[in-house]
């Protein structure tokens, strides 16, 4: 039956969150194709240092060189594939891999080969490490491992920010440090069940309480042409219920004197394409990155960053705001699990999308115009998800 304009939109179809064919076409159209944040620049800051973020597939290695430039490599050995590297750190003269020893300049060149006669015709200068895109953008460094087929908007992060990257100059990010809290979590609900959390406020007053209670939370947002979309909650003059949100609302606006007074009193939250967060907070400024494990399982990394503040007030705010958002965490958490566990009832049809979800909507458009298969409301029979999405693509 056609649809007509009174027809409620609706999301994905429930086996999109659990079919793991459907997420092999997800990690390469859209993931993998898409800019990630990696670290911060000062996550990096000596030459050597070095920063590994994981991929469901793919490990992708940020690195400072003697010159100074940070560079991007694919953190993958060019003789056998050996992954070289490990979550932090600084390597002080080379990048060396651990199964037989090969090592390249921290510019990724190939630098020395053991038993390099043994190699007959070998052309080092042809076996460096393999670079991937990289982009500073207020400081935060973004990758992107693959450039997207038929791409069409903007190709930078900057370009996709647009005239929104004026909301954060007042923070100075490029200035800021990682603060030495905030854990990376694992969630069981596909990856797409935690960004369309992270896409809308309309689960906030009941789902997250202490939101409610000490803040006036913005709950339609704006966004722009490019999928970023934000949103502004204002700490309440009436005090918190709870002790940490009352301490917070009362702290935030005098500890923060130098800031302007908006900014004292302001949570700004934006979600970037497909699945990043960035939080912005009078004390520090935080990253919220859901990256697909398996069809029903995904991790939730996290990076906390702030500037140079040893003032026992503020390290008091900060706690504070760990407090708080660390419990808004496990909530996301608990949600999106359960709705996992709905997603798999016989039956279940997706219901209707209100305005307030308009952020969901574009990021499940994106979904199923990079994988056309997704639009079928019925599951396809085991080992024939490309066949169909071929299909479909086919017939466009």
């Amino acid at each position: 039956m056609p649809t007509t304009t009174d027809d409620p939109v609706r999301g994905l179809p429930a086996w999109t969150y659990r079919n793991a064919e459907l997420l092999d076409l997800e990690y390469q159209r859209v993931i993998l194709g898409s800019w990630q944040i990696a670290c911060h620049a000062n996550d990096v800051r000596q030459p050597g240092d070095y920063f590994v973020l994981e991929l469901m597939r793919d490990s992708v290695l940020v690195l400072r060189g003697d010159d100074g430039v940070v560079r991007a490599f694919a953190n993958v050995c060019r003789h056998r594939g050996s992954k070289l590297l490990d979550g932090t750190g600084n390597c002080p003269k080379a990048v060396v891999c651990p199964y037989h020893g090969w090592a390249y300049e921290l510019d990724g060149r190939l630098k020395g080969v053991p038993s390099e006669r043994s190699f007959p015709g070998l052309d080092k200068a042809t076996l460096g490490l393999r670079e991937i895109e990289l982009e500073v953008f207020f400081g935060f460094v973004f990758v992107r491992v693959a450039r997207p087929e038929d791409h069409q908007g903007p190709d930078s992060v900057a370009e996709t920010w647009g005239d929104f990257a004026e909301h954060l100059k007042p923070y100075r990010l490029e200035e800021m440090e990682r603060i030495e809290f905030g854990d990376d979590m694992v969630w069981d609900a596909n990856w797409k069940v935690g960004v369309d959390n992270n896409l809308e406020n309309y689960h906030i007053p009941l789902g997250h309480p202490g939101y409610h209670r000490m803040l006036d939370n913005q709950m339609e947002g704006f966004e722009n042409a490019h999928g970023v979309a934000g949103s502004i909650s204002t700490l309440k003059q009436r005090p918190s219920s709870n002790w940490v949100e009352r301490m917070y609302q009362k702290l935030a606006p005098t500890v923060l004197a130098a800031y302007p007074e908006q900014l004292r009193k302001q949570w700004l939250f934006f979600t970037m394409p497909p699945n990043i967060g960035l939080d912005f907070y009078p004390d520090c400024v935080d990253y919220f990155q859901i990256l697909p494990l398996g069809p029903t399982r995904c991790q939730v990394r996290y990076g906390i960053y702030g500037h140079k503040d040893e003032r026992r007030e503020m390290r008091l705010l900060r706690y504070l705001n760990y407090r708080i958002n660390g419990k808004v965490g496990e909530e996301d958490r608990w949600l999106s699990e359960r709705v996992q566990q709905g997603l798999a009832s016989h039956g279940y049809d997706p219901g209707p999308l209100s305005r307030i979800e308009s952020s969901l909507r574009l990021f499940h458009q994106q979904i199923r115009e990079a994988c056309p298969v997704a639009s079928l409301d019925e599951e396809p029979l085991p080992g024939t998800v490309r066949q169909r999405d071929a299909e479909l693509l086919a017939a466009e």
